[in-house]
Order: structure tokens, then sequence, then C-alpha cells
């Protein structure tokens, strides 16, 4: 079993993902062979909903203040550090926000507790912004502390997901130990699952039976500016991204005339039906538009499940320059 320290957990689907055993859409994620020994966040709400629903791992802490010597060690390091600075819906400041900042914590538990992976999560305009500055930044300080990184961008709907959904993560694998992980393969590619095909069933339900499924905005419309506004799924194709502001971009259903209850951006997200949300309407929309889809989640830990039973730190390598590699994928057609 190898132990992982999980920062900016948010409401958890990146640990439930780690963790596996969980099942959504008629498919189960068995468990893999990771414990989460303990994670943070500095949001009270999703400190409580990660207690609820995955254990008292977590706690509430300010990762931009706190010192790194209270964190425990552990084999691998994940993180969603703070995406609002380097969102293209958001402000764009990038680096010089103060959000923008956060990524150091994993730098400072790097330092300190050298674990073998580094599982770092974030927007795909992380790596447009500024031409990319700002991701080859980050990544040059990560490496700098003593690790090779490939950057994976994964498109959601290729491992399943029934929503139009683009993130990427940073992977990181300390110098002395040989090879890396293989980027997970699409499972979906040729025939996306969508949005109808996940709904389906919630169709007739419009109370508490299902948890969150009575939760929602009335239908009232938006107005249009700024790429925000109304958008109406459409059935037979995957959903428009769920955010986690819910007023600014506002999802109505393919069918009913009704925006999407917090149960279905739930499910569009992937957490299973047991994933119980315990807030009003936005701040559970809030904590579901924030997190890591589980299944997608969990096609990243496999991969570095396998990777981790396929190599020995008995046999360090001794030139780590070897592994260095291109860590941006050729798609992303940047230049720095």
């Amino acid at each position: 079993m190898h132990t992982v320290v999980s920062l900016f957990s948010g409401c958890g689907g990146l640990d439930l993902g780690f963790q596996g055993n969980f099942s959504v859409f008629n498919r189960h994620y068995p468990a893999l062979p990771f414990e989460i020994v303990a994670a943070y966040d500095n949001f009270s709400d999703a400190v409580e909903t990660y207690k609820l629903n995955l254990g008292n791992e977590i706690a509430c802490l300010d990762l931009s203040q706190k010192p790194t010597e209270d964190i425990p060690a552990a084999d691998i390091l994940i993180g969603g550090f703070p995406c609002q600075d380097f969102s293209s819906s958001g402000p764009k400041v990038g680096l010089s926000g103060e959000r923008g900042q956060l990524y150091t914590a994993l730098t400072h538990y790097m330092e300190r507790y050298r674990p073998k992976i580094v599982i770092g999560e974030n927007v795909p305009y992380l790596a447009r912004l500024d031409r990319g500055k700002h991701l080859e930044h980050i990544l040059n300080e990560y490496e700098s502390v003593g690790y090779s990184f490939e950057v994976w961008e994964l498109y959601c709907p290729d491992y399943g997901l029934p929503q139009s959904r683009r993130r990427l993560f940073l992977v990181g694998v300390r110098n002395d130990l040989p090879g890396f992980p293989r980027k997970p393969l699409p499972t979906h590619s040729a025939a996306y699952y969508t949005i109808d095909q996940a709904l389906a069933d919630l169709e007739p339900i419009t109370d508490e039976t299902i948890t969150n499924q009575s939760q929602y905005f009335v239908a009232s419309r938006a107005t249009a500016g700024g790429g925000q506004g109304d958008h109406k799924n459409r059935r037979g194709d995957v959903a428009y991204c769920i955010r986690a502001n819910a007023r600014g971009r506002i999802q109505f259903h393919y069918e009913l005339d009704r925006r999407l209850t917090v149960r279905e951006c739930a499910r569009l997200q992937s957490f299973p039906d047991d994933y119980v949300f315990p807030y009003s309407t936005q701040r559970n929309l809030t904590l579901i538009g924030n997190a890591v889809p589980p299944m997608v989640a969990h096609q990243v830990a496999s991969s570095i499940s396998r990777y981790l039973s396929e190599i020995s730190e008995k046999q360090p390598t001794k030139n780590p320059e070897k592994l260095r590699r291109p860590r941006l994928p050729k798609q992303l057609g940047l230049s720095f």
C-alpha cells in the first residue's frame, strides 16, 4: 500500500479516484493500492463534505501559511492547486495573483519529504496563458528540486465522462527512479457516454429519494455575455462543462424545462449517488464544479499504480538526466 498526502483536496474527487472502490454509470472502479494518510483544504464546506463521504483524514488548513513540517511524509503527493487565476473564465492574472502562488505548497512538500510521485491538477488554460510561460515557470520550479515532469492534457469524454471537460495533470517522478508512468489510453473515444445516458433514470425523480435531486435553481434565463449565459444541453451529446459558478454559466436539462439539479451535476462529474453534498444549491454546485472527476482521477491513479508495480528502488538510475523528456504534448502547440 502506498501512502498519499492530498493538498487542496476540495470535496474529494481526486482522492476518491486514487482510493477507488466506487461505481458510476454501471461501471465499477476497483480499489487501488493507495492510502490517503492526510488531506488538507482551506474551504470549510469542502472539508466537511470530504469528512461526510471519505473520512476524517482531512483538516482545514491555509496552505499559504502553514509550515510543511506539520504535514506528514508520504510516498505520493497529489493536489489540485487553485485554478481561478489560470482559468480562461477568470481574471487570467496567473502567477501574479494571490491564488496563483499556491502551487508552491507542492514545491515545499517535495523539497522536505521527497515523495516518489507528484500529481498536480489544473485547468488547460494554464498551458496557454501568456504563451505557456506560467506553466513553464511552475514546471521549472518543480524540476529544480529533483523531479522530472510531464504534462498530460486529458479530454474527459475520452475516458467516459459525459461532460465536455479538459484538465491538465502535471505528473512528476523523483529523479532517482527509472522510467515514467504512461498516460492513460482513451477508453471511450469511439463512442462518448452522453448526458441522456447518464441522467435518464433521474428524469421522473423530483424528491430526495436520490439525494440532492430536488435541488436546483428556478428556470430563469441568464443574460448572455462574456462567454457566459444560457446553455441547453442536447440529447445524444456530452454535457457542457460543469462550472463552480452555476449563476454565470447556466445549464438547462436536455429535455426538461429546468436547470440541472445538484445530483445531475454530481453525476456528470462522476460522483456516485451515495456521495452526499450537504449544503444549499449554490454551495453544493461550487464544490462539485471545483472537483476533479473521480473516474478520470482513477485513470491517472491506475497508471501510477502500474508504474510503481514495475519499478524497484533497489536499482536507482545513475544518470537522472536521461529521464528528461518533452514535458508538453505536441498538440498544445506551445512555444517558450
